[in-house]
């Protein structure tokens, strides 16, 4: 009798331990399936919520995720507020001020914790149940009936099905982790992008104020050269054609930069912010080679990584399926008072289901089958990022090529055809529409110079989020030179007519 007392007694104290978390030993696959943040812990040994907290990133990253990824509530960055109230210019401080403040990067923050919340929970051991049986109350033999009070029943867990459960949920914590790393590049690219859209408005806006200027002294000098009959009337009339053509182009410049400054604050992460300006240059483009950039982001790119995780996840998912047929066991123990012949007696037993007719076929059959499907997700980002990258690259290669061309030959010569017509013009030997002709041309080059540099470096921020460059272009080596135009010869004063 006193043995069977003592088996009761350690059948009571393992189910009011199971209470408590009581869980087997560590799983065969912590070595493969590590818990988040690389360290091997055994079920008894759970992290709490604020060690979750502080997870580090997953120790297979490249050296360069390993970088700060300011935290979107912005708590560590003393200067913010400074920032904000001297209003950002230059294209680093609104990439700094995106990092800190945008709901996107908040967002995938909060999207860590809940993944992290979910592998906790993962592993969490099934609570025991307190129940409270009367039974044959009334009976002639004893009206107090049986009392079985307490009764515990605690569920023991087989097949190691917690651990396979966490190993899961923890490669989503790493794919949270990464679409956080993700979400951060795409938001700093699409700032530089928004930036380089308003700074290329900015001096297009220039450019033509600096054109229509020198069309008002075109048309100006044109009536007096009119009045002294030394240009015809079809001469006036293409300057004065011109010169609307430069006024319509800078109001509707006019009417665009407010919205590119208020996309600007959006994509940034502060819709309300106040952006009078911006302060940047065309000098210094970034130098990418396609096959160089191609290699790069394949290498190193989080969405890959995300895809390769997600094998990694859906391989430990064919596990846990697997796992669940193996029955889990239950036991109970209880305390038995019965009044019917005056005694004090125990129960204990257990229970399991028997795995005949649901193996758990169906779920093996889908985990295999999405198992399939994220090896080829891996293969499908890949081709959608290389696909990004030579979309990227083509408009940046031609832009930069259109450009330098600008730049360097199509400019100066337009700029030396003009020079020349008005010398032939002073001698008599060129109509003023010749002049006119090569002034247009000057003005179509700058404006198709500025649309090229502007392409360019749109293109360029693009691939920098791609090849997650935190420090880009690097840093400004002087002051900006300001809008890139070329001194236009100013027109033709009206004493300095063709000589007869």
């Amino acid at each position: 009798m006193r043995g069977i007392k003592s088996h009761l007694r350690q059948l009571l104290v393992g189910c009011v331990f199971g209470s408590f978390g009581c869980t087997p030993t560590k799983s065969f696959l912590d070595e493969r399936f590590p818990p988040p943040g690389g360290t091997e812990r055994s079920p008894q040994s759970r992290e709490t919520p604020e060690a979750l907290r502080v997870r580090k990133p997953p120790e297979s990253l490249p050296p360069r995720f390993h970088g700060p990824v300011v935290p979107a509530g912005g708590q560590n960055l003393p200067a913010l507020a400074a920032l904000e109230q001297s209003q950002p210019a230059v294209v680093d401080e609104f990439v700094q001020l995106a990092v800190t403040r945008n709901p996107r990067l908040a967002r995938a923050t909060i999207a860590i914790d809940a993944a992290q919340g979910r592998y906790l929970q993962a592993g969490l051991y099934p609570n025991p149940e307190l129940a409270v049986n009367w039974d044959e109350i009334g009976d002639r033999t004893g009206p107090g009936g049986i009392i079985t009070a307490p009764k515990l029943t605690q569920t023991i867990v087989t097949g190691k099905k917690l651990s396979l459960s966490q190993a899961v949920v923890a490669r989503e914590v790493d794919q949270a982790t990464l679409e956080l790393i993700s979400e951060r590049y795409a938001v700093i690219a699409n700032v530089r992008a928004a930036f380089y859209e308003a700074y290329t408005l900015q001096q297009r806006y220039e450019v033509l104020g600096e054109l229509l200027k020198l069309a008002n002294e075109a048309v100006a000098n044109g009536k007096s050269l009119l009045e002294a009959k030394q240009i015809a009337r079809l001469d006036m009339v293409q300057l004065e054609v011109q010169q609307q053509q430069f006024r319509a182009e800078l109001q509707a410049v006019a009417k665009e930069l407010p919205a590119a400054y208020r996309k600007l604050a959006s994509v940034t992460g502060e819709n309300g912010l106040n952006v009078p300006t911006v302060v940047g240059t065309f000098d210094g483009l970034p130098s990418y080679d396609l096959e160089q950039t191609r290699a790069a982001v394949l290498a190193s790119h989080p969405d890959i990584r995300t895809a390769k995780v997600g094998v990694d996840r859906a391989q430990a998912a064919v596990r846990r399926a697997q796992a669940e047929p193996i029955p889990n066991v239950s036991v109970y123990a209880g305390y038995i008072r019965q009044y019917e012949n005056k005694s004090h007696d125990g129960a204990a037993g257990l229970s399991m289901p028997i795995p005949v007719w649901n193996r758990n076929q169906g779920n093996i059959h889908a985990a295999k089958a999405e198992l399939g499907m994220a090896i080829q997700s891996v293969g499908r980002v890949e081709n959608e990022l290389v696909g990004r990258v030579a979309a990227a690259f083509q408009t940046y290669a031609a832009a930069q090529q259109r450009a330098e061309l600008y730049r360097v030959e199509i400019l100066p010569r337009a700029t030396e055809t003009y020079e020349l017509s008005m010398k032939a013009f002073k001698g008599g030997q060129f109509e003023y529409l010749r002049v006119i002709q090569a002034q247009r041309a000057v003005a179509e080059a700058k404006l198709e110079l500025n649309k090229s540099l502007g392409d360019a470096w749109r293109s360029a921020a693009e691939l920098s989020g791609l090849l997650l460059e935190d420090s880009w272009p690097g840093p400004l080596l002087g002051v900006p030179k300001g809008p890139v135009v070329m001194p236009m010869p100013k027109p033709l004063p009206p004493n300095d007519g063709p000589k007869k």
